[in-house]
């Protein structure tokens, strides 16, 4: 046979095309502080995805209301290519979908979407905390995928944290037994055990631990305020985003010998003589039992080692973190039907309810939410409404952080609604605070009036650039046109600690001259003046979060 060079370029350009989709199709391994893991591999967007990594012991057994436990190191290669199981919860929102590995009491676990190619790219690091209420939710959540900011340079990460009973719970056993004489929080130093991880591991992902953004939705936004006011975490953080909600509002945190109190209480509902009784009921009974009617929620806690005093004194004092904060809320955080209850919107009827809602200072808040007209009846219901949920705490935080943090704080506020839903959902409805009714569903009996503004939630997916993981919308051009402003905006903040970049409308500080000033995020998105501040001030004045 003779010798015929001219294959040998076809046949090296065969091994070379061989190899290059043996390469791709070869998960990545990183080494983090505790071992080796393995992700999935490059996405079509060039992204990494890792799920599923330990941060912490599973806090099961002595382990279940305490501290969590730094994870301990493994030999050999882990697989992180499934989503851990989420923390134990009821299925309260139908605005969830998860993509857990399950539910259970071993959860604390955590994502990461890189975009770097080598571990020294010192890249911007977001950690995402997820909202639901300290009850439900998970870093699993479509919503909150992190692969659409990791593609504009940012190592995105989402974490899980214990919820509800097995999150909250205080106990006088359990203070006595704690080296710090605390109990509650337990959900509050998970996320502390996911920025302490931060610290060690992410340089491995090409991530930079010095630049180390928190970003949170609602109960996440909570969890944000916390982590900033908390001694454990605010040296951990170089930045802070806030959407909708702080613990300078309502379900602000209790004394500890309150919570303790409430806890003691649901033992004994439960028949559980002592701590070792309640630690041994399974888990699914214990989630069943705190989700009785007439349990109350299990309230963050001053517990004087997550909070040494109360958050608000450690806002009005100085001590949180100083870090650039961006933060704000939507305009329908909650109907008007929650003040205005069956009542039509009539100024009339706007009076009758502040009177019920405000009997000692009718004529105060009758000034600053006053109504000439029925639409205006209907727009100052909404905003008390939304107010007195959760966007008044949002105020609160963004104000005192602007005289006591020393760095810059950007406000926004979001009016985009959602578009209409896809014919697909049948006979669904819009629900409370932003979740989804259908048919037959364990919702509300009867769903509240078709929202006209942005509801509580709404702008998750817009914000991080995930609208097309939520198919229960039909979303249009102006969608993606505030999806892509918005992003932009928050993955400015994260790399430089200011949203303003090229090709957006100028973002100015809020806490810089006489006037308030803010960023209003819809379509034709635009600055402005703070509207309304009279009405916040007369809600501090009278001390809402009480």
């Amino acid at each position: 046979m003779k010798f015929r060079p001219a294959l040998i370029p076809a046949v090296s350009g065969l091994i070379l095309s061989l190899a290059l989709t043996a390469s791709a199709a070869t998960p990545d391994r990183v080494k983090t502080a505790n071992g080796v893991v393995e992700g999935l591999g490059p996405q079509a967007s060039g992204v990494r995805e890792f799920r599923g990594i330990p941060f912490g012991e599973p806090p099961v057994g002595n382990l279940r209301w305490a501290p969590p436990a730094p994870v301990k190191n493994w030999e050999g290669v882990r697989k992180a290519t499934e989503f851990g199981p989420r923390c134990m919860q009821q299925a309260l929102f139908g605005d969830m979908g998860f993509r857990s590995n399950g539910m259970g009491e071993d959860c604390l676990y955590l994502n990461v979407w890189t975009p770097a190619k080598a571990a020294n790219a010192k890249l911007p690091v977001l950690v995402y905390f997820f909202g639901g209420g300290f009850r439900a939710g998970d870093g699993s959540e479509p919503r909150y995928d992190g692969e659409s900011l990791a593609s504009k340079g940012i190592v995105t990460v989402t974490i899980s944290y214990r919820l509800g009973v097995f999150g909250f719970m205080a106990h006088p056993e359990l203070t006595k037994e704690s080296p710090h004489h605390a109990s509650g929080n337990y959900g509050l130093t998970d996320g502390n055990a996911a920025l302490l991880w931060v610290q060690k591991s992410i340089a491995a992902f090409g991530g930079d631990p010095k630049k180390v953004t928190i970003a949170g939705e609602s109960a996440g936004s909570y969890a944000v305020s916390a982590q900033m006011a908390s001694p454990l975490s605010k040296n951990l953080i170089a930045g802070a985003i806030g959407e909708s909600g702080s613990v300078l509002g309502s379900s602000a945190p209790v004394p500890l010998a309150k919570a303790e109190e409430q806890g003691a209480k649901f033992g004994e509902s439960l028949g559980a003589k002592d701590l070792a009784a309640l630690r041994a009921v399974p888990a699914d009974k214990l989630l069943e039992a705190a989700g009785k009617q007439g349990v109350p929620n299990f309230p963050l806690t001053i517990d004087g080692y997550f909070f040494p005093e109360s958050p608000m004194a450690i806002y009005s004092s100085g001590k949180q973190a100083h870090v650039p904060l961006l933060a704000g809320w939507n305009s329908e955080e909650q109907g008007a039907r929650m003040v205005l209850q069956r009542d039509e919107a009539t100024p009339q009827n706007l009076a009758k309810n502040i009177t019920r809602l405000y009997p000692d200072n009718t004529a105060e808040v009758l000034k600053a939410f006053s109504a000439t007209n029925n639409a205006e009846a209907l727009e100052a219901a909404t905003d008390l409404a939304s107010a007195r949920f959760i966007a008044y705490g949002t105020w609160k935080w963004i104000e005192l952080s602007g005289k006591t943090g020393g760095k810059p704080v950007y406000r926004y506020y979001y009016s985009r609604p959602r578009p209409k839903m896809s014919a697909a959902m049948g006979n669904a409805t819009a629900g409370l605070a932003g979740g989804v009714v259908r048919g037959g569903s364990n919702g509300p009996a009867t769903p509240p009036p078709t929202p006209k503004g942005a509801v509580h939630s709404a702008e998750i997916e817009y914000a991080l650039g995930n609208l097309d993981s939520n198919k229960v919308y039909d979303w249009t051009p102006d969608d993606h046109k505030v999806s892509n402003t918005m992003e932009a905006y928050f993955a400015n903040f994260i790399k430089t600690g200011n949203p303003n970049g090229t090709g957006l409308p100028q973002w100015p500080v809020a806490n810089k001259g006489d006037k308030v000033q803010l960023i209003h995020i819809d379509v034709e998105t635009r600055a402005e003046a703070e509207p309304h501040r009279g009405r916040y001030e007369v809600l501090d004045k009278l001390n809402i979060q009480k």
